[in-house]
């Protein structure tokens, strides 16, 4: 009996130390000011694509998503629902909602789309957003029940006021950029939409930060302030010298990399003044990179791959001075990912820097290329690692999906591969036809502006006013399914897309293997796309299928301002790699390697590998590992 006390108890003890050191995550939920971006397609940044420097001990999962409401995030299955299956108990999850709840001038999106489908207004009903929320309405409920299913999976919700709007008035910002809407909102009646209203500033009931703070006290939530931190910070910089060096250049709302980087810096000083994970927080006061480490993945042999660093200082001494960056053979830095080298320089001064750099290496041996990044500032030296893995791809059948777009939506098909036929939500076909008498297309196609493409076209055909980002019901979609028998490795993702009617056409273009297209990688992203002008859209991906896996590519189009009548145009779109067998199929057992020979060796998934590095391979019919 005292022997299976004892068993009991070490088996206790030892399941309390596995929970002692299980590490912390922290789940930022929210929308494309939060979310991360690739940097390879767009300059804009979420500000929580940075927080993971500040932290230590703790995993940042960031689930922001470009257009989500409170609303919207809360009933699309790939958004809330995946992120509390990635939750375990003593999680944290900051929730950050308004930009897009905004919508409608404070209406709530739904109850507007009844109230003119009751009237037989079902044009307007069509064109209305979804998403937008009523303040101190449905806002606050859907704020409840992320608060509510946080506390019920076992972790701690934190509510994250939204970071402002760059909307200056002199040497302040306006009420709307702090997502007070009371100077001029619309409030929908039992007799129809009242516009152009205003309450006074003492008056918060469109006050969306005034209402998330209310939601806070009555659940006993920690409030975190972010609203009135970037307003000060906004304030300090000034309206020119604020959008030249936080903003994307692209309106007042989305981030560059240091007003990304200054910001998340924000979040994590008051979530520690708040006293939540303080142990964990690290504020640094002197030089700082991220990421510590730049693991740039897996790559083809050959390719080119480049990575952002962000370096930071505060009370840098001397007070003016540079930090001096060197690589290693094999890597080349870069200020501007156009000019490389092996040393550059970043000047500071006032004790301060807030920059990025690009670190590039050239894949040219299959399995692990390494190198070191250097930073020298005074004293201080910082080695910061670089590697890449890179694979080849012999042996298989070339595959390729190709949509031309010039009368119909077939696609043609090459090798073992079955195609999703193209699909849309919220779009449809107007017609096919070239884009304009004076289309132009990139010199190297030969093209002319005679070459017909799909013109697609909002239902309803009025683009809605006020739209600055994705709307995730509203896509183009294209796919292909890996056969059976194969591993489908995809190497290339292109197409061509142009606005037609007007400058104000914008998109995103991402791609995903989860049917839902939960954690989607964006490909194109454009700052502007002038009328007209064919743009061409490549990517070299390293996506791996298996055998009925799917990979789906969507085209997400908004227009920058209200409009009727504006299309999208698409052309050429192609999706291709090369299927593999199944190398995998009735290997047996696993041995333990330690020297590599002349003999073929091959990843899990059916990539040959030339020099493989540590982990476990495929030989003949045999699985191997090298430690």
């Amino acid at each position: 009996m005292n022997k299976k006390l004892t068993s009991l108890f070490f088996l206790v003890l030892s399941l309390c130390g596995i929970l002692q050191v299980q590490a912390i995550k922290v789940h930022t939920i929210g929308d494309s000011t939060m979310q991360t971006y690739d940097e390879s397609s767009t300059i804009t940044r979420g500000w929580a694509q940075y927080f993971q420097q500040f932290f230590q001990n703790v995993t940042i999962n960031n689930r922001g998503k470009a257009g989500a409401s409170s609303k919207s995030f809360y009933q699309e299955p790939a958004y809330w629902q995946s992120v509390k299956q990635q939750m375990q108990p003593g999680d944290y999850v900051l929730i950050q909602f308004s930009h897009n709840d905004e919508k409608n001038n404070g209406m709530d999106g739904d109850e507007l789309k009844a109230y003119y489908n009751k009237v037989g207004e079902t044009d307007k009903a069509t064109a209305t957003d979804y998403r937008g929320t009523t303040p101190s309405g449905t806002y606050k409920d859907y704020l409840r029940k992320y608060v509510e299913e946080t506390r019920a999976a076992g972790c701690h919700p934190v509510l994250v006021a939204p970071i402002c709007r760059m909307y200056f008035s002199g040497n302040t910002i306006r009420r709307a950029g702090q997502h007070d809407l009371g100077d001029k909102f619309s409030k929908l009646t039992d007799t129809g939409v009242l516009e152009g209203q205003s309450v006074p500033v003492t008056d918060h009931s469109m006050d969306y930060v005034y209402q998330m703070k209310q939601v806070a006290t009555e659940m006993n939530v920690p409030f975190i302030d972010l609203t009135t931190a970037t307003k000060n910070l906004y304030l300090s910089y000034g309206d020119v010298k604020c959008h030249d060096l936080l903003s994307d250049h692209n309106g007042s709302t989305h981030l560059s990399t240091i007003g990304a980087t200054l910001i998340a810096r924000q979040a994590a000083t008051l979530l520690k003044a708040a006293g939540i994970l303080v142990d964990n927080i690290v504020i640094p006061s002197d030089l700082s990179v991220s990421p510590a480490e730049a693991d740039l993945g897996e790559g083809y042999k050959g390719q080119t791959m480049t990575k952002e660093i962000s370096v930071n200082g505060f009370g840098l001494t001397p007070a003016d001075g540079s930090v001096k960056i060197s690589a290693t053979a094999g890597l080349k830095v870069s200020l501007d990912k156009t000019t490389w080298a092996d040393q550059i320089s970043i000047p500071y001064s006032e004790g301060t820097l807030v920059k990025n750099f690009y670190v590039q290496i050239e894949l040219t041996a299959t399995g692990s290329n390494e190198g070191i990044v250097t930073l020298i500032q005074g004293s201080k030296t910082i080695e910061i690692p670089v590697k890449a893995t890179a694979i080849s791809l012999e042996g298989g059948t070339a595959v390729k999906a190709y949509w031309r777009l010039e009368k119909n939506d077939e696609c043609q098909l090459t090798g073992p591969v079955t195609v999703v036929p193209q699909s849309f939500e919220g779009m449809y076909v107007q017609k096919y036809s070239s884009p304009n008498a004076k289309t132009v297309w990139p010199e190297w196609t030969g093209y002319d502006a005679t070459r017909k493409t799909q013109r697609c076209l909002i239902v309803g055909d009025n683009w809605p006013e006020g739209e600055i980002d994705e709307v995730s019901t509203r896509y183009i979609q294209f796919g292909i399914t890996a056969a059976k028998g194969t591993t489908l490795k995809i190497d290339n993702i292109s197409m061509f897309v142009c606005g037609c009617g007007g400058n104000g056409m914008c998109c995103h273009i991402n791609y995903s293997k989860e049917p839902n297209f939960a954690n989607q990688h964006t490909i194109f992203s454009p700052t502007s796309m002038p009328a007209n002008n064919m743009l061409e859209v490549k990517d070299t991906p390293v996506i791996s299928l298996d055998e009925g896996e799917t990979l789906l590519v969507r085209v997400y189009p908004w227009y920058n301002g209200k409009a009727t009548g504006k299309t999208i145009c698409l052309s050429d779109v192609t999706i291709s790699g090369m299927a593999m067998d199944k190398v995998t199929d009735g290997i047996k057992d696993l041995q333990s390697e330690t020297k590599i020979d002349s003999r073929q060796y091959y990843t899990l998934s059916g990539v040959k590998v030339d020099k493989p590095g540590k982990g476990i391979y495929v030989c003949g019919n045999k699985k191997v590992v090298f430690k």
